[in-house]
């Protein structure tokens, strides 16, 4: 399917709006809040914990999650948008060191919209958009949200130096406010929320029963989790590869925004991996580029070998990215969504937890080649467990895999059931 018979779908193109403009809020945001605290500490390890602290609430998921499927996604997309602006504005009293737990508890309370927002997205594209067009429409949204990283960053750099951060979050709860108002125009008829009732633990559990029973989503987390384990390490580790180079902080948002050239050509290339060798080879690729890339980091002394090779690692998240989520979209019903958009979270959270904790530590006692030496290694793992596992089913569109999940959905309870090879 064209990107044009997808923005002619009724709403997508007003979704589409309502999301780029808190994408591009959050491209301004999220590199400054790390920023502030190596600007006020001078400690590229707090600098590191602050996006450990956003990945704290993947926890607390599967409440989350329960809560998530209870409610129509378009409202808590809403909702959820303008509560994330009011979340941001205790920026605005951050005045000196004293203050960083400030920047933390706010760290923390985007890392509870990062859990929302998608669930309630996921869910109001499976409303809006026919499953043959969810490669298109995700791919549609990435590609922006990685393409900010050429503007965003700058922009959020910029503010912070010339006036403050207190100007960034204004500038962000402003984007979110936005989101909220074009959101609320949508015109959809989403799907009356039935709850059947059913015990505590099974309703909570649901999702991430939907993910262990799908072969093909099962191994692809493994994969994943696998490569956050060390991903992390890049947060805290940036800061000391610009220290190495003798640059400024503000340094930081040049990488970024380089990297954001390769994004942009993964966003859009991503639909075509998708249609040729399906999700999960499309995910083996993103595994592949990313190795190749912090392989070429861990081996080089140079600054423009390193500004060449960053848009690698560029270009292999948005692949990632999209091709992930849509597999998820299209082998997960619309009544599990939530479950299972938060128990990703979940799986996923845990190892990004304890790689940016890590991360943080290991830059204080070891040469930042050996930490992306340590990457390649553990990320080229991932690439040869996904191989393994899916060896039949690596290569191909999803409609050839050999167990596609056939779901019987009554109100909330969705039971998958696997057809074997």
């Amino acid at each position: 399917m064209s990107m044009r018979t997808t923005f002619s779908r009724p709403g997508f193109t007003r979704l589409f709006a309502g999301m780029t403009t808190s994408m591009f809020g959050d491209s301004v945001m999220l590199l400054v809040l790390s920023m502030w605290v190596k600007s006020l500490t001078g400690s590229n390890a707090a600098a590191g914990l602050t996006f450990l602290w956003m990945t704290l609430p993947a926890f607390f998921a599967p409440l989350i999650g329960v809560a998530v499927d209870r409610v129509r996604p378009r409202p808590l997309l809403v909702w959820g948008s303008a509560a994330s602006a009011l979340a941001v504005l205790p920026l605005t009293f951050v005045r000196g060191a004293g203050d960083v737990w400030v920047i933390w508890v706010v760290a923390f309370l985007y890392g509870v919209s990062f859990i929302v927002l998608p669930a309630a997205l996921n869910g109001l594209l499976k409303e809006l958009i026919p499953e043959d067009e969810l490669a298109v429409a995700n791919s549609s949204l990435q590609t922006v949200k990685e393409g900010f990283r050429l503007i965003g960053p700058i922009v959020g750099a910029a503010l912070f130096a010339t006036v403050g951060g207190w100007a960034v979050a204004v500038v962000d709860a402003v984007s979110f406010l936005a989101a909220a108002v074009i959101i609320a125009t949508i015109p959809v008829h989403e799907a009356r929320r039935v709850r059947v009732p059913q015990r505590w633990r099974a309703e909570m559990t649901g999702g991430m029963r939907h993910l262990w029973r799908d072969r093909i989503l099962r191994h692809t987390l493994v994969a994943f989790g696998l490569m956050l384990l060390v991903l992390g390490f890049t947060e805290a580790s940036v800061y000391a590869v610009v220290d190495v180079f003798g640059q400024p902080v503000e340094f930081v948002s040049v990488i970024v925004t380089v990297q954001g050239v390769g994004a942009v050509l993964g966003g859009l290339t991503a639909t075509w991996w998708i249609r040729r060798i399906g999700e999960a080879g499309a995910i083996a690729v993103g595994l592949v580029v990313l190795t190749v890339a912090v392989a070429v980091i861990a081996s080089t002394h140079s600054l423009v070998v390193l500004l060449v090779d960053i848009p690698l690692t560029g270009y292999s998240i948005p692949l990632l990215v999209v091709a992930f989520m849509t597999l998820i979209q299209r082998r997960t019903p619309l009544a599990l969504m939530g479950r299972v958009s938060t128990s990703v979270e979940v799986v996923m959270g845990a190892p990004q937890a304890i790689s940016l904790a890590l991360g943080a530590l290991l830059v204080t006692v070891l040469d930042y080649h050996l930490i992306f030496l340590v990457m390649a290694l553990v990320t080229g793992s991932a690439v040869v467990y996904l191989a393994f596992a899916l060896r039949r089913g690596l290569l191909g569109p999803i409609a050839a895999y050999e167990d596609v999940a056939v779901v019987h959905v009554v109100g909330m309870d969705a039971t998958p059931v696997t057809r074997q090879a």
